[in-house]
């Protein structure tokens, strides 16, 4: 590792900090994590009914959701740290890797993060968290922020015997630890890491690089997409090519492209701007941080939905597949439009249209082919896009306008 600043005292990252070669190479180790996550919930999905273990579209599906929201946890707790100091320094590159050597062995445990792996998952994201505010303590010196890092260093501490705890219990009790824990973290961030004896902090307060966490987050969502096309991809090149399968290859690749369409046009390429303007740009890029968490949950279904439909173009649908086939698209539009009022204080009608057309087709595709669903699907998001180009057409790019 190199270091631009040394290794004297950690200082804070500049207000156009862009994103290191580091950081890029971090975030490919989730393209990895990703496609494990969509195995896991494929592999279930997949499966007759009944013959997954303990599996339910609620059940298993919400076992999925933990493990996703566990590695987004290690992925913005890092990038919020590099956006908070300067990322070149050695003390923050042996931070970022650390979390991408963790990230890397919860990705590998994810497809048996509830059996014979849960103590390796556990004790990497473990070692993520906990390592972070210690790093940090061991950077700052006397800074004034030492104290919000042994608060978070508790606090990680404390979360982490429910996490190693429930690895070496069974399913049920295992989750609802693994739960407990994730929500216990995600309140402490929330009202500022309180600790009695230790007060807590005001999260407006904090200092960012804006220009850096916007990055950071489309940066994540490209990982996202980029996830989407490789499951696509890897789903295709395993079966016999007929046209079925071509059909619904195609159809995906559209939907990747204008899932990327939306995602840009124009709020995904100014939300730097919008964090920037902000009066609170700490509060700003949280409340982003919770919008991009939606859509990656919106893609990561999508890519579900992608491979279950190229596995069974023509097949009589179950009601799980239909709801990653719909439901995925359905909660990228609905995160879209809070993205588009984080950055603009308006939504556009057709995000919300194009979301409420689609819930309503759902008694209908219940009882069609996938591929006409994801069809459905390619046809309501390119509306979505043509609407967003007919806006555009002829006017000034439009300026950031955060509400907050």
């Amino acid at each position: 590792m190199t270091s631009g600043t040394g290794a004297g005292p950690l200082p804070l990252a500049g207000p156009s900090q862009r994103a290191t070669f580091l950081e890029l190479f971090f975030d490919l180790v989730y393209v990895f994590a990703l496609t494990r996550i969509s195995f896991r919930a494929f592999e279930d999905l997949a499966l007759e009914p009944g013959g997954a273990e303990g599996w339910s579209p609620i059940t298993g599906g919400g076992k999925t959701l933990l493990l996703l929201f566990a590695l987004w946890a290690v992925w913005q707790g890092t990038s919020w740290t590099t956006s908070r100091y300067d990322p070149r320094h050695i003390w923050l590159q042996t931070l970022v890797v650390t979390a991408l050597m963790c990230s890397m062995v919860m990705g590998v445990a994810v497809p048996r993060a509830f059996s014979e792996a849960a103590l390796a998952f556990a004790v990497a994201y473990v070692v993520a968290q906990v390592s972070r505010p210690g790093i940090l303590l061991l950077a700052l010196g006397q800074h004034q922020y030492r104290r919000l890092k042994w608060r978070m260093l508790i606090t990680f501490c404390v979360t982490g015997v429910l996490w190693v705890t429930g690895a070496l219990l069974p399913t049920n009790p295992q989750v609802v630890l693994w739960a407990s824990a994730l929500g216990l973290e995600y309140l402490a961030a929330r009202f500022g890491w309180p600790v009695p004896g230790l007060g807590r902090s005001t999260i407006s307060r904090w200092d960012i690089a804006g220009e850096h966490l916007a990055e950071r987050y489309q940066q994540f969502f490209l990982v996202a997409l980029g996830e989407t096309v490789l499951v696509s991809g890897l789903a295709y090149s395993r079966g016999a090519f007929e046209p079925a399968q071509s059909s619904a290859f195609a159809v995906a690749m559209v939907t990747s492209v204008l899932y990327w369409r939306i995602y840009v046009q124009r709020a995904g390429l100014i939300l730097a701007e919008a964090v920037t303007k902000s009066r609170h740009p700490a509060a700003t890029g949280r409340s982003a941080a919770d919008t991009h968490l939606v859509m990656v949950v919106g893609l990561v279904a999508t890519a579900i939905g992608y491979e279950l439909t190229i596995e069974h173009p023509l097949d009589r649908p179950e009601a799980a597949w239909v709801a990653m086939v719909v439901g995925g698209p359905v909660l990228f539009l609905a995160a879209r439009a809070r993205f588009e009022y984080e950055v603009f204080g308006r939504v556009s009608p057709s995000r919300w249209i194009a979301g409420g057309v689609l819930v309503a087709l759902v008694p209908l595709l219940l009882h069609a082919a996938p591929l006409i669903s994801a069809a459905l699907v390619a046809v309501v998001l390119l509306a979505v896009a043509v609407a967003d180009a007919r806006r555009a057409r002829g006017r000034p790019p439009e300026e950031a306008s955060p509400p907050l």
